[in-house]
């Protein structure tokens, strides 16, 4: 297996590889460039972030700034908006649904590293270059969801569609469809329910 190989299949992998280098770069480029443009630019936009992540639908909206690892190992459902300080470590795949609300300073963090700093420091490859070992869960959001501002989202959770996470949360375990859920962990709280209507309020 390459090292891109093993690092999206959950393996140990060595991030110091070439490949896996020149991916980072493109994409720390792109969201860079990203972060530069105006929201006005539509167009301009339009174009980094097919560059940035191919694999966003129709109607996607980042705010940014934006920080991507990779890009190309995220899917983006269609109507799909995030708010300002968006970061995705997508060394696992993330996925994410259509219509989905992300407010400011969302982290989607698939990497895992070891407990151990035994096996958590950086040592030399017998070339000499300097790397450590990591490992990678991947990350799902169901469809509309709603999650809100300072939330962090670690790897191997799933995240329900319909469900919606409170501000500040740390997301640890996978929450069900249809819930409110928030805390450091973040839980369960209660089921979303037809007595949560605003309708009445217009």
């Amino acid at each position: 297996m390459t090292e891109k190989e093993k690092m999206l299949a959950g393996k140990l992998y060595d991030p110091s590889d070439a490949e896996l280098l020149r991916l980072r770069a493109e994409a720390h480029r792109a969201s860079a460039e990203y972060n530069m443009s105006f929201e006005t630019e539509t167009e301009k936009r339009a174009e980094l972030l097919k560059r940035l992540v191919p694999n966003a639908a129709k109607g996607v909206y980042l705010q940014g700034p934006v920080q991507f690892d990779y890009g190309c190992f995220t899917e983006i459902g269609e109507n799909t908006y995030a708010n300002f300080n968006f970061t995705v470590l997508d060394c696992a795949p993330v996925k994410i649904g259509k219509n989905v609300f992300m407010g400011p300073n969302v982290s989607i963090l698939t990497p895992v590293h070891p407990l151990r700093w035994q096996e958590r420091n950086m040592y030399a490859r017998p070339d000499g270059v300097m790397t450590d070992r990591e490992y990678a869960k991947p990350i799902t959001i169901g469809d509309n969801c709603w999650i809100a501002g300072n939330v962090t989202i670690c790897g191997g959770v799933t995240i329900g569609a319909g469900s919606v996470i409170g501000a500040g949360s740390v997301v640890t375990r996978d929450i069900p469809e249809g819930v409110l859920a928030a805390g450091v962990p973040c839980r369960r709280i209660r089921d979303i329910t037809d007595e949560d209507s605003i309708i009445e309020l217009l």
